[in-house]
């Protein structure tokens, strides 16, 4: 009976290669499936052989710790060169669009509340 691995709901689409060539390279089956027309499905990647699952398990947690200890560097890299963007690089590169969307946030806010205050 096939179990799930890894769901796939909002993973980077190079995140999902590097797992299926984690996957072929050590020769576990498996089968995706996918959100559908309407995006309503669970995509995921199942592993179909049972005996396999545990190796496979073993296989992605290593992965996982390794893509995050890599993604964490690259973040702490962008910082001490001053490459990563800031609340304040955005509103330098657009304003308007900024202000705007803190303009939308602020009325979704007041919507919401203003029904309670007003008892």
């Amino acid at each position: 009976m096939s179990k799930l691995l890894f769901r796939m709901r909002h993973v980077p689409e190079d995140e999902a290669s590097e797992v299926r060539d984690l996957l072929e390279s050590h020769d576990i089956e498996y089968f995706e499936t996918e959100a559908g027309l309407f995006g309503i499905s669970f995509p995921a990647i199942w592993v179909s052989r049972d005996e396999q699952f545990e190796s496979a398990r073993g296989l992605l947690d290593r992965y996982q710790e390794q893509r995050r200890e890599r993604i964490r560097t690259q973040y702490r890299e962008a910082l001490e060169k001053g490459e990563s963007r800031t609340a304040f690089d955005k509103f330098r590169e657009n304003p308007a669009r900024f202000l705007g969307s803190l303009a939308v946030a602020a009325l979704v806010l007041y919507f919401s509340v203003q029904f309670f205050f007003s008892f």
